[in-house]
C-alpha cells in the first residue's frame, strides 16, 4: 500500500475522531507530509516504538498503541501468559497516561490481566513488578529523554528485561498482518474492571527495599552523608518521588529539590531537552547549587532510567559525561565490596561497544571479566542473564548514555538505584577528604587518560533513512583508508560479525554480531564507531581516544570530531 492509499484509508475510517480527522484534512495538499507519515508503520529499535505524537502510520497515537497491544497480547495468550499477565506503566508525557490505559483495555480484551500504575513510575520499577508479580510481559509509555513532541511504548518480557529480539519480530509481524482499524479488540472500562490490579504504595515500598539492599555504604561513608548538600532534579519527570525517598533512606537529609522541576509537566517547560546528557538542561540547578554551595548535582531523565550528574570544581560546577561516572561508579563498587567483604565469588562487569575502553581497563586491573554487548540495555540484561546461568553475579552494567544498573531488582537502567550510589560514592571520597573530581583524576593517574565524545548527526524523515542506509553500506563496502589524517588499521563489522585489518589483510570473527556498527581501529589507538540510531533519526558517532594528556585527547576528540560532521552526510 503506498503512502497516499494508506492516508486515504485512515482519513475515511469510522474510527477517527473528528479532531483526528480534522489533522489529516489540513494535510491533503501536503504530499511530502503524507509521506512522512504514512510511508511505513513505526518499526521496533532498541526499546520498542517511539515517534512523533500526530495522527498517521509513522506516528505516535492511540491507534498505534491499541494496534501494538493487540499483536502483544496475541503473543501473550500464545504463550500461556494470560493469566500471570502484564505489568503497564507510564511517565508524566503528554498522552502518557492516556495510552497506557488504552493498552490495558486492549489486553483485558483479550483476557489478559492487568497490572497499572496508578501514577507515573520509573521505567526501572516497571521491570521490578513484572520480576514481583510474576508478569508475563510489561509495558511501558514513554519517550525517555526525547523532546516533548514525542512519546513511546516500551515492551518488555518475563525477565523484567526488554523484549528479545525473538518475540518483537512476532510482535511486529503479527501487527502489520492486522488491519490497524479492524483487527484490535476493545472493551469499555467497566468491563475491564476485574481484569485490572492496581499498583501503589505497596510496589514502591517493596521496590525501595529492594534498591536500598544494594547499598554498600560503610560507617564511615553515612557519616560523611549528613554532611553532603545535594540538588536533585526529575526535569519534570517520575523520579520526583522516589529517588528523594531513596537518598533520604541513605542518609542523605539534606537534599534541595529544584523546585521548578519537580511538576511533572510533559510539555518541559524549563528545558530545552529533557536530557541529563545536556549540561543547558542543569541551568536552574546549577543556579540553585551555588546557592546553597551544594556538592553535588543529579538529573534524571522523564523516566527516571537514566542519572547525570554535575560535580563541584573550584568556585564551579563541571559535568561528568555517562563514561567518566560509569567508571567512578565500578571503581567504587569494586573498592566498597572488597572492603566489605561482599565481593561474588564470581564477579562481572558488564557494559556496550560504544563504552569508554577505560572502563574495561579498571575491571582488567581489580581481577574482574568484562563483557561487550551491543547499544541498548536490552542486550546487557541478556548477557546479565547468560552470565547468571554459571552462577557468575555482574557488579555492574552500564551504558555511555547514562543508563546503570546494580541489583537484581529490574533488568533495566535504574536512575533510582544509580542516584544512590552516586551520592555514597561522594560521601565515600568526601570521608577520605576528596571529591568525585579528585577520584576522576586520580584514575586517570593510575589508568592513563581517555575521553570520549559521541556526534549526533540527525538525519530527519523517509530521506535520512535511506541516508543511513546508503551511508553504512558505502563505508562496508570502501572504508575509509584513513580518518582525520589518522591510518586505518582494522574495521570492525558488528553486522556479520568480522574483524579486517586495511586494506587487505586478513579477517577474523568478532562478538557480538548482527547489529548495523561499524568501528574503525585507528593506528593512534582511537576507536570511531558509526551506528544509525534505533530510537532517533540521527546517525551517532563515537569518538573514543587516548592520550599523553588532557590536551592532547582534547585534540584528537576535535580532528575526529570535524572529519565526522563534515565526511558523514
Amino acid at each position: 500500500m503506498t503512502a497516499q492509499e494508506s492516508y486515504n484509508l485512515w482519513l475515511n475510517s469510522p474510527a477517527l475522531n473528528e479532531e483526528e480527522r480534522a489533522e489529516l484534512l489540513a494535510i491533503q495538499n501536503d504530499p511530502k507530509e503524507i509521506e512522512e507519515r504514512f510511508f511505513a508503520p513505526l518499526a521496533f529499535g532498541t526499546a520498542g516504538l517511539r515517534g512523533v505524537m500526530q495522527t498517521g502510520l509513522y506516528r505516535m497515537n492511540r491507534h498505534i498503541v491499541r494496534r501494538t497491544t493487540q499483536a502483544l497480547a496475541e503473543l501473550v495468550v500464545a504463550e500461556g501468559g494470560a493469566k500471570k499477565g502484564v505489568a503497564i506503566c507510564y511517565d508524566t508525557r503528554n498522552n502518557s497516561e492516556f495510552f497506557a490505559r488504552e493498552a490495558a483495555l486492549v489486553m483485558a480484551a483479550n483476557g489478559v490481566s492487568v497490572y497499572l500504575f496508578t501514577v507515573p513510575r520509573p521505567t526501572p520499577e516497571l521491570s521490578f513488578a513484572i520480576r514481583r508479580y510474576g508478569c508475563t510481559a510489561g509495558i511501558n509509555i514513554t519517550a525517555s529523554h526525547n523532546p516533548k513532541e514525542y512519546n513511546g511504548y516500551k515492551v518488555y518480557w518475563d525477565d523484567g528485561a526488554q523484549l528479545p529480539p525473538r518475540h518483537a519480530d512476532i510482535v511486529a509481524r503479527e501487527r502489520d498482518k492486522m488491519s490497524v482499524f479492524e483487527g484490535v479488540k476493545m472493551i469499555s472500562r467497566h468491563e475491564a474492571k476485574a481484569l485490572i490490579t492496581t499498583m501503589g504504595e505497596e510496589t514502591d515500598a517493596a521496590y525501595l527495599d529492594e534498591v536500598f539492599a544494594q547499598s554498600l555504604a560503610s560507617e564511615e561513608t553515612r557519616r560523611a552523608a549528613q554532611d553532603m548538600k545535594i540538588i536533585y532534579t526529575p526535569f519534570h519527570g517520575c523520579g520526583r518521588d522516589l529517588v528523594p525517598r531513596i537518598l533520604k533512606r541513605a542518609g542523605f537529609e539534606r537534599v534541595v529539590p529544584v523546585t521548578a522541576q519537580m511538576t511533572p509537566d510533559g510539555n518541559f517547560p524549563t528545558v530545552k531537552s529533557p536530557n541529563p546528557e545536556d549540561k543547558e538542561g542543569f541551568a536552574l540547578a546549577i543556579e540553585l547549587a551555588e546557592r546553597e554551595h551544594a556538592d553535588l548535582i543529579i538529573g534524571t531523565d522523564p523516566d527516571a532510567d537514566r542519572a547525570g550528574i554535575m560535580i563541584r570544581e573550584g568556585d564551579g560546577y563541571i559535568t561528568l559525561s555517562g563514561n567518566q561516572t560509569g567508571v567512578l561508579l565500578l571503581d567504587y563498587i569494586l573498592k566498597a565490596r572488597r572492603e566489605n567483604g561482599n565481593m561474588p565469588e564470581k564477579p562481572a562487569f558488564v557494559k556496550t561497544i560504544v563504552t569508554t575502553p577505560m572502563a574495561a581497563a579498571v575491571a582488567e586491573k581489580a581481577g574482574v571479566p568484562s563483557y561487550d554487548t551491543f547499544t541498548g540495555f536490552k542486550f546487557l540484561a541478556e548477557k546479565i542473564g547468560e552470565l547468571e546461568e554459571d552462577g557468575t553475579r555482574f557488579v555492574l552494567a552500564y551504558e555511555e548514555s547514562y543508563g546503570y544498573l546494580v541489583g537484581d531488582q529490574a533488568r533495566d537502567k535504574d536512575a533510582v538505584v544509580a542516584s544512590m550510589l552516586i551520592a555514597e560514592m561522594a560521601a565515600y571520597y568526601k570521608s577520605k577528604g576528596m571529591s568525585l573530581y579528585d577520584a576522576m583524576e586520580a584514575l586517570y593517574g593510575e589508568h592513563g587518560r581517555y575521553a570520549e565524545e559521541t556526534v549526533n548527526l540527525v538525519m530527519p524523515g523517509v530521506d535520512g533513512l535511506v541516508n543511513m542506509k546508503n551511508l553504512m553500506k558505502r563505508l562496508r563496502e570502501q572504508p575509509y583508508a584513513e580518518i582525520a589524517g589518522v591510518k586505518t588499521v582494522a574495521l570492525r563489522d558488528y553486522l556479520s560479525g568480522e574483524r579486517r585489518v586495511l586494506p587487505d589483510g586478513e579477517a577474523d570473527a568478532i562478538t557480538p554480531e548482527g547489529s548495523d556498527v561499524l568501528c574503525y581501529e585507528m593506528a593512534d589507538g582511537t576507536l570511531f564507531l558509526i551506528r544509525p540510531s534505533g530510537t532517533e533519526p540521527k546517525l551517532k558517532v563515537y569518538i573514543m581516544v587516548r592520550g599523553a594528556d588532557k590536551a592532547e585527547c582534547a585534540a584528537k576528540i576535535k580532528a575526529y570530531r570535524t572529519f565526522a560532521v563534515g565526511e558523514l552526510r
